[in-house]
């Protein structure tokens, strides 16, 4: 059994996404058991639709719900122990849950997701892991907005956390990982970059094969499976992924919709183009997964609908049943119980920087 609560009351449409959303992925994972939180007067009628859902939840009334535009600092005053998001978090501090799921404002996500569970020892900064279609299936991207300029000790953590997380996702012993940058070569790029570069070749973590330096056009490639960046240009690249998805398809659209013979031709080929709208549709992987934390928080999308937030609950469904936050644990102790020989060697080489 995997238990997940839900943040009932986040996103652009609260209860009218997360619940129909959370219906669709009981029927996927039979083995789910929900912890709701949110306002009872908007969900039970909700609720009351999906009888299947209702006997595999349980409901927990809330006084607030977070608003989409509140500032971070002001959610947590306002919200701390009453709002739908605080209590979903502090469900897994009472061992009710396994993972949260939240379409809410991700500031306010973060903030509270920090204070309530911690992050783990050894970690400075979590970080938010996004799921990259790319050429040749999918890989991981982390930061995507949680850390805005990461130093390279920050970064190190990032690549553990992003490689223990490749390997509980796609089921890799080995996943290759790489350092997004202006360039391949070693002499390029920003200090902090080139110093996280050496202190992972240093460290040789067993659980990651080290790639080198990518660049931006090496994640829609499929290059490797994990990239590593600060949470800055993570972000950037991310929207501007989305950006492009979206104007790729309004320019099909136009195409296919300008003359009569395009309207033919599209008729005939419209299983092609069914699959590229299947391939390019940013609901089939929503889900940015909070690392670092001890617990697991997965960010939804915010105007996503039923079928992007129960893609996020399968993805908070497979971290959980595949031991994320157990396998990020063990290569963070490996690492940090590395010979003093070894470590005085990578502390050494990060102090020449």
């Amino acid at each position: 059994m995997v238990r997940i609560s839900l943040d009932v009351m986040g996103g652009d449409f609260g209860p009218q996404v997360v619940i129909p959303g959370a219906a669709r992925a009981l029927e996927r994972h039979p083995d789910i058991r929900f912890v709701l939180f949110g306002d009872e007067a908007q969900c039970r009628p909700l609720l009351d639709k999906y009888p299947k859902l209702k006997a595999a939840s349980s409901f927990h009334a809330t006084e607030i719900a977070i608003a989409m535009d509140e500032k971070p600092s002001q959610a947590l005053r306002r919200g701390r122990g009453k709002s739908s998001m605080w209590q979903a978090i502090d469900a897994i501090n009472s061992d009710q849950a396994d993972v949260v799921v939240s379409a809410g404002n991700t500031g306010a996500l973060m903030a509270m997701s920090v204070f309530c569970l911690r992050t783990m020892a050894g970690i400075q900064r979590p970080a938010i892991a996004g799921i990259w279609p790319t050429l040749k299936g999918e890989s991981i991207v982390l930061d995507v907005g949680a850390t805005i300029g990461a130093d390279a000790q920050q970064l190190m953590d990032f690549a553990l956390m992003g490689g223990a997380m490749a390997r509980a996702l796609f089921e890799i012993e080995r996943p290759t990982l790489g350092l997004l940058n202006v360039g391949v070569e070693e002499v390029k790029g920003q200090e902090e970059v080139k110093e996280a570069g050496r202190l992972i070749r240093e460290a040789a973590p067993e659980g990651i094969d080290y790639y080198g330096f990518v660049e931006g056009d090496d994640i829609g490639r499929g290059t490797v499976d994990v990239v590593v960046t600060e949470g800055f240009a993570g972000n950037i690249a991310l929207k501007t992924a989305e950006g492009t998805a979206r104007q790729i398809a309004e320019y099909l659209k136009a195409a296919m919709s300008r003359t009569l013979m395009a309207k033919i031709g599209y008729i005939f080929a419209k299983g092609a183009f069914d699959r590229l709208r299947e391939k390019m549709d940013p609901r089939k992987v929503n889900g940015g997964v909070f690392l670092g934390l001890n617990g697991i928080v997965i960010k939804s999308h915010g105007g996503t609908d039923a079928e992007g937030f129960a893609a996020a609950i399968d993805v908070g469904y497979d971290m959980v049943r595949n031991g994320l936050k157990t396998k990020i644990e063990t290569d963070l102790q490996r690492y940090h119980a590395m010979p003093q020989a070894s470590a005085a060697a990578v502390n050494g080489t990060a102090g020449e920087v």
